[in-house]
């Protein structure tokens, strides 16, 4: 019995900590563009907790990222890695992919803004291999 609740616990702690890993991504605004009908524009916040990544992805857009506070690793895929701290800006264009999205310190959290310009209605992020 205590072999299996040690397990348990374990397993608990494990799952925590992925789920804790997951970004906190905050919507602040959308806005249609007139002159240009079926696109939009989005702004949102990306926080990632110390240590905290993304998925592999892609927005299908223009991303603008610039950093607010901590430091993040960028890399698109076939590009280099970059590591971006505050002040600093980052661009993902429509047919990228996004292989590299982390938190580069495992002591401190990281808060980028995104601009994303994207057809109206289409997800803000698409998992991608």
């Amino acid at each position: 019995m205590t072999t299996k609740l040690v397990a348990l616990v374990l397993l608990c702690l494990m799952v925590g900590t992925a789920v804790a890993q997951e970004p906190k991504v905050t919507s602040l605004m959308s806005k249609d563009f007139p002159e240009n009908p079926g696109r939009e524009a989005l702004m949102i916040t990306v926080e990632h907790a110390p240590g905290g990544s993304s998925a592999i992805h892609r927005h299908n857009a223009h991303a603008f990222v610039y950093v607010l506070e901590g430091s993040v690793v960028m890399q698109l895929k076939g590009g280099q890695q970059v590591t971006l701290t505050p002040g600093q800006a980052f661009y993902e264009g429509p047919d990228d992919v996004h292989v590299v999205d982390r938190n580069a310190s495992g002591t401190q959290p990281a808060k980028f803004l995104v601009l994303l310009i994207k057809d109206k209605g289409a997800p803000a992020l698409v998992p991608a291999q």
